[in-house]
């Protein structure tokens, strides 16, 4: 199947691509349209589509609480120790009311 010049212009008009005439006058679209022919003659009878190329999942880590019921060993590095004796670190206030 040949494409004529003209025609070629109205397809790169329809996908917006600016293709220069000396350019188009040597682009050779009828081998590519031969593979496409190609392809649809393929039988594909009893093949399932592929949803996913990749059908593997990721490896996941089990969710466990590795470094737990520490606090009072992170509370014992704050500088100020006012708050240690209720569970919390003290900060100074930072904005006013």
């Amino acid at each position: 199947m040949a494409f004529s010049k003209q025609q070629l212009k109205k397809f790169a008009d329809l996908i917006k691509i600016d293709i220069p005439d000396e350019k188009l006058e040597k682009m050779n679209i009828d081998s590519v349209i031969e593979w496409l022919d190609k392809l649809q003659k393929i039988d594909t009878n009893g093949i399932e589509p592929m949803l996913n190329p990749a059908e593997h999942k990721l490896p996941q880590s089990p969710d466990v609480v590795t470094d737990g019921n520490i606090r009072d060993a992170v509370l014992a590095n704050t500088p100020d120790t006012a708050g240690v004796s209720r569970g919390y670190f003290a900060v100074p206030k930072v904005m006013d009311e």
